[in-house]
């Protein structure tokens, strides 16, 4: 693996214009530097014995960092800036989607021109960010054998912890960051897997030591056995599905749930392909009853557009500027890459949340609240299964955040190293909707900074207090 810059890249679809990150060395002139990038591959083993694949990756540098400066005039700058990893999940999805729609540096508008534009709103303002295509088969990575799908979580992982320990050692002067896991979506499995994977290779000192500090997770698909029933239930209370036809589906749940239940206790791996066969007939149906309604946010039609993102990505000039060659693949739960993981899909992932919350690592999980596949009502549930002592965490502050004047932003509640934040007026791709509030959002969470709001419990209790009055005084 070798140091791959990031120059520019093509403004367009056409390339007329070019959105330059810093001068290629050979330039003449003082041309001031814009943002330190990097993009290629690291080279991993698997997923079969003996095979080869390849990961690719995005580098972002924080822009608290200046880019006209070598890294060792401000290591110490660059070592105490956490490094973000992010992922999307799909499965197939690849994450160059949250870079270029979610919370990148970079924007692709719906014009025909596929215009490329800088975001004000870019988690790199004060934290490196890489974005990792995975697993092989997503985006622009690929394995060197036909069908080299990763088929586990396990595996997935390993894999993943190999290309970090040559990205570490390609790009040393990140190697002392505190790093953070992040993803969304499919990414609920992805994440925790990934975390557990480095906390026991740490504990082997196998490879690099890696500063794993803690992992977010927006909107993810943990536990499906919860989320397609909470679909039934969501799709119901907005008026999606009459009485009868949810009675139909909770049925066909629960020869879902049976299925997958027995799957889990005898690791069968037939039956738990079956239960993804039943589960995504589920959420079909549900969708079929509401008319197609977008199962990422109820008030819409259609999901979010990707705009010319496929097109773009996948022109001779922008696969030049990222040091690729290859085809650019993305898929939303279809496609090889899903197939393979197809026994993974509806397996329950809470447990290794638990087991990293025990662990010490920061956790948050953040949802938005018109997302009908993986919500807020899933998260809370899991959440209230696995933060102990549970009652603790029922009677923890759960703030209204907001500034003095204006709407709330979001409901925020924390425990020790356990943050949960639900976030109005958001769908499934909580960055895309609410791009400043969720960057301000984990900012306060990386950094310890405050939710500043109020705490509803004392005015909700003495609204109820004198509703108890009132009644009581009616009978008297």
């Amino acid at each position: 693996m070798q140091r791959n810059p990031v120059y520019g890249i093509p403004a367009n679809l056409l390339g007329t214009q070019t959105i330059d990150f810093y001068p290629r060395e050979d330039e003449e002139g003082e041309i001031p530097k814009k943002v330190r990038s990097y993009a290629g591959y690291a080279d991993v083993d698997g997923p079969a014995p003996g095979a080869k694949s390849h990961l690719f990756y995005w580098f972002f540098e924080s822009q608290t960092c200046d880019p006209n400066l070598d890294a060792t005039a401000q290591q110490a700058l660059i070592d105490r800036t956490p490094l973000l990893i992010w992922l999307n999940g799909g499965p197939g999805a690849s994450s160059l989607l949250g870079l270029f729609i979610e919370n990148g540096p970079l924007r692709i508008g719906d014009d025909a021109a596929g215009s490329v534009s800088v975001s004000a709103d870019t988690w790199n303002q004060e934290a490196h960010v890489v974005y990792w295509d995975q697993p092989v088969g997503t985006g622009y990575s690929y394995s060197d054998t036909a069908g080299g799908y990763v088929q586990d979580e396990d595996t997935l992982a390993l894999m993943f912890w190999e290309g970090l320990q040559q990205f570490f050692a390609t790009y040393p002067e990140y190697r002392n960051c505190p790093l953070y896991v992040c993803g969304e979506s499919y990414a609920g499995k992805y994440v925790p897997a990934i975390a557990r994977k480095i906390d026991e290779q740490n504990g082997r000192n196998a490879g690099t030591h890696l500063e794993l500090k803690g992992i977010a997770v927006g909107n993810g698909w943990i536990k499906p056995e919860l989320s397609v029933k909470v679909m039934i239930d969501y799709a119901y209370a907005s008026g999606f599905l009459g009485l009868g036809q949810k009675g139909i589906l909770d049925d066909a749940y629960g020869t879902f749930k049976e299925v997958l239940e027995e799957g889990e206790k005898n690791h069968d791996i037939e039956k738990l392909k079956q239960a993804t066969d039943l589960g995504n007939g589920v959420v079909d149906a549900v969708l079929a009853y509401g008319g197609e309604f977008d199962v990422y946010d109820v008030r819409r039609w259609d999901d979010l557009s990707m705009g010319a993102l496929r097109a773009y990505l996948s022109t001779p000039a922008v696969r030049q500027a990222l040091n690729t060659d290859r085809k650019w693949e993305c898929a939303d739960n279809s496609g090889p890459v899903a197939t393979a993981l197809k026994a993974d899909n509806m397996a329950d992932a809470s447990p290794w949340y638990a087991e990293l919350i025990g662990r010490g690592y920061r956790v948050l999980l953040y949802t938005g609240d018109f997302d009908s596949a993986c919500g807020y009502r899933s998260t809370e549930e899991i959440l209230d299964g696995i933060v102990t002592p549970q009652e603790e965490w029922r009677k923890a502050e759960r703030r209204i955040w907001k500034q003095a004047q204006g709407n709330p932003k979001g409901f925020v509640r924390s425990l020790r190293n356990v943050t949960q934040v639900a976030l109005p007026d958001s769908g499934h791709e909580v960055p895309a909707y609410q791009p400043e509030i969720c960057r301000e959002m984990l900012y306060n969470w990386l950094f310890d900074r405050p939710f500043t709001g109020q705490d509803p419990e004392a005015v909700a209790r003495n609204i109820l207090e004198k509703a108890r009055k009132d009644a009581a005084n009616e009978s008297g």
